[in-house]
């Protein structure tokens, strides 16, 4: 038996996990409580492990199907199924402020669902800790669960049926230019603006800096409640915010939970953490 024990990190979601390591392969029964822990917790922590990418790989493939990276996917048609947050590349040199990559990337500083623009949205996040910056660059997640839980009865039936409609370019072209490419390969995706998860049953927002409109409200009144209901989702006391330690590997629920990173000083400090996504199970509309 898969024994797990959890301490919580927020009242709202989140929870320490020992019991479980994921370098380790993992039995069918290691996976069923894998998830079970994903749809009750949303996010899981998990402390020193020995990660590699070939673990990580492993790890990721026995949760489901791994996710292509979008980015080198959208750019040159190249599956990867990496890609590296931070300030450091592959050989391991420090790109420092100015550099292009550590502008691009501050758009992960936005609050997001990791795919939320893909047809086939992730189902979970897993980000492993390498290198970790002295003073910054911490990573921040709320509840969209327990946010459509703190909604009225009016408000949640104004929203139940609505669509929002998710478009990167939209969303990453506030920090930095998106190449041609990349964007041609993202077109604009409409997802309910709520969702239920399929193993409890509880719903949740699916709301973040990706989603551009709600289809059929105007522009205006889009942004509007837009902009509300993610305002009511990330208020600062149901916030956590993760300062990372080496050896730290956090996994998410995308399906229901926003995170965003927080800055630090490129140019004084080392941050190298290596993610790879699950691919999820629900399926958007391309509109016409």
């Amino acid at each position: 038996m898969t024994y797990l024990i959890f301490e919580p990190l927020h009242p709202d979601f989140g929870a320490i996990v020992s019991g479980m390591d994921l370098t380790a392969p993992l039995s069918q029964e290691d996976v069923k409580a894998f998830n079970d822990a994903v749809d009750t917790y949303s996010v899981l922590l998990f402390r020193n492990q020995d990660m590699t990418d070939e673990k990580q790989l492993r790890l990721t493939k026995a949760i489901g199907e791994p996710e292509a990276e979008h980015v080198a996917y959208g750019r040159t048609g190249e599956v990867v199924y990496f890609g590296s947050v931070g300030n450091i590349d592959d050989q391991g040199n420090q790109r420092k402020e100015a550099h292009d990559t550590t502008k691009y990337q501050k758009g992960n500083e936005l609050w997001h669902s990791d795919s939320s623009f893909r047809q086939v949205p992730s189902y979970v996040s897993i980000l492993h800790a390498y290198e970790v910056p002295g003073e910054g660059g911490a990573t921040s997640f709320v509840s969209e669960r327990a946010a459509y839980d703190r909604l009225t009865a009016a408000e949640k039936d104004q929203i139940d049926n609505l669509r929002g409609l998710h478009d990167y370019v939209f969303s990453r072209a506030k920090r930095a230019p998106v190449d041609d490419n990349h964007a041609a390969s993202l077109p604009p995706v409409a997802h309910p603006l709520v969702k239920t998860n399929p193993g409890n049953g509880r719903k949740n927002l699916f709301i973040g800096s990706h989603v551009r409109s709600i289809l059929g409200l105007s522009g205006i009144d889009s942004r509007a409640l837009i902009n509300d209901l993610l305002e009511k989702t990330t208020r600062p006391e149901d916030v956590y915010s993760h300062q990372w330690a080496a050896g730290d590997t956090v996994v998410w629920d995308n399906r229901c939970v926003l995170h965003k990173g927080n800055g630090f000083d490129a140019d004084k400090w080392r941050r190298r953490l290596r993610q790879t996504r699950v691919v999820g199970s629900e399926v958007g509309q391309i509109p016409a």
